[in-house]
């Protein structure tokens, strides 16, 4: 079993790679935030997940364990085959993934392709349990469950309102009022926030 390639990324497509490792090209199918973060025609690492097949030997790489770990999780899922575990994976990173699942936000998930709102329940369902303890990756901080009152909530409603995500809109009120404090004013957090959402 392949855990692990290092090598010149030799080709990059729309859903795969191909990693050239001391002259045999390995195909590598990949989420859209794995193959942006490769640098075409320069070495690289990529953690693998091999699939074997009765009629082929197939690869999946990520650039990070976190996104291994998840499609490892979103695979165990009925209805959910290696290529729509990637799909979701390129819509939601493992941050956001567990934030629309702690959120049950069934609308990020059905932006993946392949997700129906049939699936995002069943998602929602059978990981609810299991999201809390899945890695979330590069630069995480736990998404706290929604407040039920205060600037917080407050921040949080008035966000979702003008068409923002709930777990998008969590985390930027969560990320302004570590920095501003639980004594910050409305206006301010609301006005803060905003601007995080805009980056």
């Amino acid at each position: 079993m392949i855990a692990k390639l290092t090598g010149r990324i030799e080709a990059l497509e729309a859903d795969r790679c191909v990693v050239d490792v001391n002259g045999v090209g390995y195909l590598v199918y990949a989420s859209t935030r794995t193959l942006s973060a490769l640098p075409a025609g320069a070495s690289a690492s990529l953690l693998i997940e091999t699939q074997v097949r009765e009629d082929a030997i197939v690869l999946y790489g990520f650039s990070e364990s976190a996104e291994r770990e998840w499609f490892r999780l979103l695979t165990t899922v009925q209805g959910v085959g290696a290529k729509v575990a990637l799909n979701i994976l390129s819509a939601l990173s493992p941050r956001d993934l567990i934030a629309a699942i702690q959120a049950g936000d069934r609308g990020s998930l059905t932006r993946a392709p392949g997700v129906g709102a049939k699936l995002a329940v069943r998602l929602l369902t059978e990981l609810r349990e299991k999201a809390g303890a899945m890695p979330a990756g590069v630069g995480f901080s736990p998404v706290l469950p929604a407040p039920v009152g205060g600037v917080e909530a407050d921040a949080l409603s008035a966000l979702v309102n003008l068409g923002y995500r709930r777990p998008e809109a969590q985390s930027a009120v969560g990320r302004v009022l570590e920095r501003l404090g639980d004594e910050a004013a409305l206006d301010a957090v609301i006005r803060d926030s905003l601007k995080e959402l805009a980056r």
